[in-house]
Formats: C-alpha cells, structure tokens, sequence
C-alpha cells in the first residue's frame, strides 16, 4: 500500500473537526487519535511527534527555561525532513517569540539584550523597533497590533482567543492543496490540539465556576442564624 492511500483512509476514518470556539469537546479522544496515528509510517510519525513536543503547550516541560526551549527548536526543527513541518515550525515558534516579546515590553522591560533571545525572522526587527506597537510588524503580522491592545487592556483571555484563531485560521489556510498526503495529517493532528486546548480552558472555567458558588453557597450558610446556633 502507498502512502497515499495508506493516508487517505487515514483520513477518510478521522471525523471532522467543527468550528473552534463552539467546541466542547475533541471529535475523537486523544487515545483513539493516537491509535489512528499509528498507521503513519516511522519516519513520518516521528516527525508529527517531533513537532508537536516543540510546538504544542501541552507537550513542555514548565522547568525548562526559555533559553533551554530555543537551543532545543533549534538543534530539532533542521532534523525535521518534511519541509512543510518545518515551515510550520518555524512560524510557530516566530509567533510565541513576538508574543514573549509584547509581554516583556508590557513588564516594562527594555529591548532584549541577548544576541539569540529569541526564534526566527524578528528577533532583530523587534529589537530595533521596541517601542512600536507591534514592532513594525503589522502587515507582516496582521494579529499583532490587536495582541499588542488587548494585553496592554490585561485581557489575557482575548489575547488567548486570539492566538489560537490566528493559528486555526493558519491551518485552514495550508489545508488548501493538501487532503490525503501526510500535511492533512499534520494539519489535522495541530487543529486537534488547539480543540483540545480550548475545551481544557473551557473545562476549567466550568469548575472554578463551580468552585465560587460552593464558596458563596459556604458564606451564605454561616451567616444564616440556624448555622450560628
């Protein structure tokens, strides 16, 4: 069997994805996701899982600095042998180093000093133009000016919404010309992730919810006189 047939019925089994932020759950568990994966050849699988330890929240580990999270994208992303994986990559990690540098500006930091402090393209452009709203970037990086507004507004959730839309939309955009080859895998697998990210967030509100109503239902006990007595 082919690859391309071996994919096709990957995919054809897979089922779709429904708009994002309306999701409340991933179309399929992460199990039965990683069971489907399994039909992707060797080389191919331990690109997707490469990638997706480099680029996915899920997959880093919190005590590892972001220096540590640099030197590891770069030793990693040139090993990757497809090139749309790598592409992806690296405007990913592009992307997460334009957001670091907007939060370090909104702590009231100076320009980065360190000659490699960041990922890609940039690093350089951002140094120079600190004090820009979005570093000069916009037409480059349509999302940036309203990143830059809504984090200076301390709307995390905003900023939070809008960086998965951008990389949602991203996705669908690559989708074009790829169906049933091993990028609509790639594209499928991170569109997962992004579903699974946002129904997490979504889970949690739900039980900090929860959470504050035990808490206001406790206070309203203990100021009724019968608990008092």
């Amino acid at each position: 069997m082919t690859d391309s047939h071996r994919y096709a019925m990957l995919l054809s089994a897979l089922p779709a994805h429904g708009a994002l932020f309306t999701a409340r759950q991933t179309p399929l568990s992460r199990i039965r996701l990683e069971q489907r994966l399994t039909q992707l050849d060797a080389e191919d699988a331990h690109t997707l899982r490469t990638l997706r330890t480099l680029i996915e929240w899920a997959e880093q580990d919190p005590r590892s600095s972001d220096q540590a999270v640099l030197e590891r994208a770069r030793r990693l992303i040139p090993t990757l042998p497809d090139p749309f994986a790598r592409d992806l990559a690296d405007w990913r990690l592009e992307m997460r180093t334009l957001i670091c540098a907007l939060r370090r500006r909104h702590r009231g930091e100076p320009p980065p000093s360190e000659r490699r402090w960041g990922y890609g393209r940039w690093t350089e452009q951002v140094r120079r133009h600190w004090n820009e709203p979005a570093f000069r970037l916009e037409r480059a990086c349509p999302w940036l000016p309203e990143a830059a507004r809504r984090l200076d507004q301390g709307d995390a959730i905003g900023v939070e919404r809008l960086l998965l839309r951008t990389v949602w939309e991203h996705l669908e955009r690559l989708h074009d010309g790829h169906h049933f080859d091993f990028a609509a895998v790639i594209i499928y697998a991170l569109r997962w992730d992004l579903v699974a990210r946002w129904t997490s967030y979504h889970h949690e509100r739900a039980l900090a919810r929860f959470d504050d109503l035990v808490e206001t239902a406790l206070d309203r006990v203990e100021l009724t006189p019968e608990a008092a007595a």
